[in-house]
């Protein structure tokens, strides 16, 4: 719902936000059929990235370890 008065909607199809305090990466992905992708990433995780699925109503469908590495997308730049 948007909350400016005559706002829109728009679909975010990825963001993502590196936190150098803590050294996590927070990567959200969102596919044509509105399923919904969240990945944590960073040394800081002892054991492994974390992957979270979300369904198209935006409730949690999975979770668990990342299988295989994260990988930083190349056009990403420091700010």
């Amino acid at each position: 719902m948007p909350i400016k008065p005559n706002g829109t909607l728009c679909r975010i199809r990825e963001q993502i936000i590196e936190d150098a305090a803590s050294g996590l990466t927070l990567q959200f992905e969102c596919d044509e059929g509105g399923r919904a992708r969240l990945v944590i990433a960073g040394k800081t995780l002892t054991v492994g990235n974390r992957e979270i699925l979300f369904d198209a109503e935006g409730r949690e469908a999975a979770a668990g370890t990342l299988v295989g590495e994260f990988r930083r997308p190349s056009w990403l730049k420091p700010i």
